[in-house]
């Protein structure tokens, strides 16, 4: 089970950080990724990280150098830091877990087997 949370409605510029905390004793083991849905759109890939100790992260275009992601195996937690947010970073933001080993496939939605709920985050301009 996954649960997200850490959004928010904040002004254009500014910074949220949003956490996925895992249940169970094999998260280290899981690749995480971090997907959004804006209204009327598609879900698409912000941010992934491998699994064990995420020593191979990956972004989508549009957030790299803003966004962070990072994980806490001790605390089976997975954050994402976002920075320099802009209105159109709004979203409802989901966690996802896969248990793919080849990196290349966490920017891909139908490679994850978990997914969280969705925190909201709106960015105000």
């Amino acid at each position: 089970q996954l649960q997200a949370s850490g959004g928010g409605l904040v002004q254009a510029g500014g910074s949220l950080r949003l956490s996925c905390a895992a249940s169970g004793r094999t998260f280290s083991s899981y690749a995480m990724g971090w997907f959004r849905q804006a209204p009327g759109k598609e879900r698409e890939f912000v941010a992934a990280i491998s699994r064990s100790g995420g020593s191979t992260k990956s972004y989508a275009i549009s957030v790299k150098g803003r966004f962070t992601i990072s994980r806490d195996n001790a605390k089976n937690t997975v954050y994402l830091q976002m920075n320099s947010l802009k209105p159109e970073d709004t979203a409802v933001y989901y966690c996802a877990a896969s248990s793919r080993v080849i990196t290349t496939t966490l920017t891909t939605a139908t490679y994850y087997d978990y997914w969280g709920q969705g925190t909201e985050v709106t960015v105000s301009s």
